[in-house]
């Protein structure tokens, strides 16, 4: 379904265009007409499909702009999925210019403050921090319309419940209430039974991919090898269009600046980017002018992108459904795609989530070397050449090539050509800046290590630093000393 088929208000779907989404995910074409009507919905759906929009465009559009109450609260269980939502409401309410803002623990109070007097109709935060408000008296819910419960499992899971309870029981009871969950615990369905009035549920079945169209691998490399290792993938595989997927805005400027130098047609997209710019980059890669698309998750959410044949995921997602929703985009219309996903040691836990959920078994994909790398850009030189000769059109150039060869012998200036047309990635040296790894998802597995065999676990298990051994050598003398005395 197309946005412009809901009933929306002109102004969000100027911002839903802007940011260039243009067809719902399941979640959204479901959701949202349930909560233009006004009914309390609850959705069952995993993080990564689309949720935010799902519940923040009917929340928007009830916004009454004139009024500098808050009209609106999202309670999130962290502060990074807190500050996420809060960035996409902005976005997407960019045209209706409704205020919006964040609060959670660990930042100035004082400020959040003055942004809530400052007249925010929506707020965002965290419960125990929401509750630090409401104490304070710096935060009226009497005014509340939307409230939306995001992630309600996961606030289960970290003790919330109590602080979520107490924050409902300070907006009006005619309120119209929005709960979010990846699972259903008993808990969670006692909340839509006290809280919400005949609610209307809406479940997302876990997407499966096709074995027989996408062909996916992993390379398992540390943070500082994966950018020199993409580039020579990319000069192996030599991928019609590719999409690459970096965890942060920051990681994505760096990666399509570095591809850039290094030769390649490559742009990059993210929240941060103005609307112009955003829609710009966007139409010169479905034109084919750019081969490359760099992009967070947030902003290639909902494009409709076609004819990709290969997907890298250079950073793995957090969550299984992330990663299907990415892969996704290539392999389609019975056409065959390639995903490729780096991985460092500390993220393997990740990797195995996503082939649970998938149901399939990624390949191990070795890094191809440098002389492999440049023995395919040599091929593709020749290729290019050859294509040129074939297309004729040279006579204006044949005055050029005597003099040259009248100097020059036809090996050296077939070999000066051939250099000017492969990139040497030595030439060019890339600075990546280093990004902590996702936290271990299983610590105690990490520490016994897995496979058979002691000796096989502790030589794949996490190398020690030099600070390890360091901190080990100093214990060692304070025993000794203590002995002596």
């Amino acid at each position: 379904m197309k946005f412009n088929e809901l009933d929306l208000i002109p102004e969000l779907l100027k911002s839903v265009k802007d940011m260039g989404f243009e067809e719902t995910t399941p979640i959204q074409e479901q959701t949202i007409p349930l909560a233009l009507e006004g009914k309390d919905v609850i959705g069952q759906a995993q993080t990564g499909t689309g949720k935010t929009a799902a519940f923040g465009l009917p929340m928007l559009q009830k916004i009454d702009t004139s009024k500098r109450v808050v009209q609106g609260l999202v309670i999130a269980p962290t502060r990074e999925l807190a500050i996420q939502t809060q960035e996409e409401l902005f976005r997407l309410s960019k045209d209706k210019r409704v205020k919006v803002t964040c609060v959670y623990g660990g930042a100035d109070i004082r400020r959040q403050i003055k942004q809530i007097k400052g007249g925010a109709q929506i707020v965002v935060g965290t419960p125990g921090r929401m509750l630090d408000h409401i104490r304070r008296k710096t935060l009226r819910l009497d005014k509340v319309e939307t409230l939306v419960l995001d992630e309600a499992d996961e606030m289960l899971n970290m003790g919330f419940i109590d602080d979520i309870e107490a924050i409902i029981k300070e907006t009006p009871k005619e309120r119209q209430t929005l709960l979010f969950s990846a699972t259903m615990p008993d808990a969670i369905k006692r909340i839509g039974v006290r809280f919400m009035e005949n609610p209307e549920t809406v479940r997302i079945k876990t997407k499966t991919l096709s074995a027989a169209t996408i062909d996916q691998f992993y390379t398992k490399a540390r943070d500082n090898e994966k950018f020199d290792i993409l580039t020579r993938l990319i000069d192996v595989q030599n991928p019609k269009s590719a999409l690459i997927f970096g965890r942060t805005k920051k990681r994505v400027d760096e990666l399509s600046k570095g591809l850039e130098m290094r030769g390649y047609q490559a742009e990059g997209i993210h929240g941060d980017l103005s609307q112009s710019k955003r829609m710009s980059v966007l139409n010169d890669f479905k034109k084919g002018k750019i081969d490359i698309l760099v992009a967070t998750d947030v902003a290639a959410r909902g494009l409709d992108v076609t004819g990709l044949s290969h997907v890298y995921n250079y950073d793995i997602p957090q969550d299984p459904e992330s990663y299907v929703h990415r892969i996704g985009r290539t392999g389609r219309a019975g056409e065959e795609g390639v995903a490729v996903t780096f991985v460092t040691p500390q993220e393997m836990g990740y990797l195995r989530t996503i082939e649970k959920l998938t149901k399939q078994t990624m390949t191990t994909l070795r890094p191809p070397t440098n002389d492999e790398a440049l023995e395919s850009q040599l091929q593709s030189a020749m290729d290019d050449i050859q294509k040129t000769i074939d297309e004729n059109g040279l006579d204006k150039y044949e005055a050029a090539a005597e003099k040259l060869l009248s100097a020059y012998s036809a090996e050296d200036l077939a070999a000066a050509l051939v250099k000017a047309m492969v990139k040497d990635p030595t030439d060019v040296p890339v600075k990546i800046s280093p990004q902590r790894p996702l936290p271990s998802k299983d610590r105690r597995n990490r520490r016994k290590g897995s496979g058979k065999g002691g000796r096989n676990r502790n030589y794949k298990g996490k190398k020690r630093s030099n600070n390890d051994y360091k901190g080990k050598r100093q214990n060692n003398r304070r025993s000794k000393k203590n002995n002596k005395k």
